[in-house]
């Protein structure tokens, strides 16, 4: 089976390199980016200056590789890569919640980045909380970590160049 996803435009970011960014989109409150969808896909943006919040999918441009373990920013303990947020899944996908501020033409305006200047945006979704707000009784190991989440900084650890030894580590 291939599956071959294209991409529908670019996400721009003050971010133009990995360390020292916001981990997760609360981290980046204030911070504003913009998203350039390409002009074919224009016609999809119909309606959606109506959500306060849509939800990017975007590709990890940056990121090169699957590690099964991982030790993520939030924590000093090796998770399994799916238990955590980390770029290194088997496929590189990210997601972001992110506060629409404005649509002119093909360019939104967004705030809360999180996300790597030039990174390819796969998707929109619009975020809607009836639907993506369940109500949530455990955030496993991560509820001792959540309100770091705020102010932990990207290092390079998921980098092309950078790898997890067996111990968790990260090297070169």
């Amino acid at each position: 089976m291939k599956i071959k996803y294209q991409p529908i435009g670019i996400i721009h970011s003050t971010f133009k390199t990995v360390k020292g960014m916001p981990i997760q989109p609360s981290g980046a409150a204030g911070v504003q980016g913009t998203v350039e969808i390409f002009s074919q896909f224009k016609e999809g943006l119909k309606d959606l200056d109506g959500f306060s919040h849509i939800i990017l999918i975007y590709h990890f441009h940056r990121s090169d590789g699957c590690s099964l373990l991982v030790t993520p920013f939030l924590d000093s303990v090796e998770r399994g890569v799916f238990a955590t947020r980390a770029p290194r899944h088997p496929n590189p996908i990210g997601l972001s919640v992110v506060r629409l501020v404005e649509i002119d033409a093909c360019t939104l305006t967004i705030e809360g980045v999180d996300i790597l200047d030039g990174t390819p945006l796969l998707d929109i979704k619009p975020y809607v909380p009836n639907f993506d707000t369940p109500d949530v009784t455990s955030i496993g190991w991560i509820e001792k970590a959540r309100r770091s989440a705020r102010s932990c900084k990207a290092d390079d650890r998921f980098l092309s160049q950078r790898r997890n030894d067996k111990n968790g580590k990260n090297s070169t």
